[in-house]
């Protein structure tokens, strides 16, 4: 296999080739991206990608919670490499890409129960409470708490506004969340091998079976999470929202509902 020396050629060879073979794949078979609304929802969730993780990610290079190979990087923006950024954004492509050649319902109305919106809600910050406690423990645990605080919040805000819903979609929810997880650890752990990116021994437990240390893992599979989820709520948000109340026909989402019945 051909080795990647720089974040540019890794993409050239591991996450750009796998986005032309997902839109082949598409054309082909078929994909519930070509409407406004799916292509509105990529859109949204490309934004709230790369603001979001912006922050912290830099913010954990800045701690050396892990750093990359001699001439790997070409550029940096803050501390992170350009390569990082092109990261954020090909991510939710694929997984986006995968999750709409798959049949999402949208189909049940916007009712959660009250208590349903609460354990959601308390699931979610749960996880943030318990990442902040485990930056509290220790410097090994830096990676997994930070993360488990910043991802909290995301989940708390997706399975509060409509977990039931998830449920209801868990198989293409299911489908579309290990199928790319799988592929980015495979091509993350071949980066780590190949020396383009090292993940610090200090602010990590220690877990990292053949090499690849549990903390990636999470990571891969908690944004693949909060890629998928976000984005069957946008549909189901849009595909029920003139449903909720008449003030919804004034609103700027009952044209770009109004826009995809015309498709």
């Amino acid at each position: 296999m051909i080795s990647p020396d720089t974040y540019f050629q890794f993409h050239l060879l591991f996450t750009l080739p796998i986005i032309a073979l997902l839109l082949v794949v598409s054309w082909r078979r078929g994909t519930h991206l070509a409407t406004r609304k799916r292509v509105a929802g990529l859109a949204v969730i490309l934004i709230l990608a790369v603001g979001y993780t912006t922050p912290w990610d830099n913010l954990l290079i800045e701690a050396d919670v892990w750093w990359y190979g001699e001439d790997v990087v070409w550029a940096t923006i803050w501390a992170a490499p350009v390569g990082e950024y092109l990261f954020f954004v090909i991510q939710p492509i694929a997984t986006v890409l995968v999750l709409c050649l798959l049949s999402v319902p949208t189909d049940t109305d916007l009712s959660v129960a009250l208590w349903d919106r609460f354990v959601g809600l308390a699931a979610g910050f749960g996880l943030c409470i318990l990442g902040i406690a485990l930056l509290l423990s220790g410097s090994s645990w830096l990676y997994l708490g930070s993360m488990l605080a910043w991802g909290g919040p995301v989940l708390a805000i997706q399975w509060a506004f409509g977990w039931p819903h998830l449920w209801r979609a868990r198989r293409p929810v299911s489908i579309a969340i290990a199928l790319p997880t799988l592929y980015f650890w495979v091509i993350d752990w071949f980066a780590i091998s190949a020396g383009l990116w090292t993940i610090s021994t200090t602010h990590t437990v220690g877990i990292a079976p053949f090499g690849f240390p549990v903390e990636e893992a999470i990571f891969f599979l908690l944004t693949n999470i909060f890629v998928v989820q976000g984005y069957v709520l946008f549909l189901w948000l849009v595909a029920q929202w003139s449903t909720v109340t008449p003030i919804a026909a004034l609103t700027p989402l009952r044209g770009l509902v109004a826009a995809e019945d015309s498709n």
